[in-house]
């Protein structure tokens, strides 16, 4: 799992990034009880990321409903 980058989230549909936030949730969520129950993750950096993946994909949502332009296009 890579990190997306914001330019990424913002060329989605409302409809493909909430499916990218369910899966990433899903994902984060398996990944959670595998350690929960004593196991070690195989990448323990992937929780980071699929965290990391969520905020941002929640981000661009939450710019959308505020109407909030991106930051680069707020750059004269």
């Amino acid at each position: 799992m890579t990190l997306l980058r914001m330019k990424e989230l913002r060329e989605l549909s409302e409809d493909d990034l909430k499916r990218k936030i369910s899966d990433a949730e899903n994902d984060l969520l398996r990944e959670r009880g595998v350690a929960a129950m004593g196991g070690a993750p195989p990448s323990p950096g992937r929780m980071r990321a699929l965290r990391t993946n969520v905020a941002r994909a929640l981000t661009v949502l939450n710019e959308r409903s505020l109407a909030i332009r991106p930051r680069e296009a707020r750059r004269p």
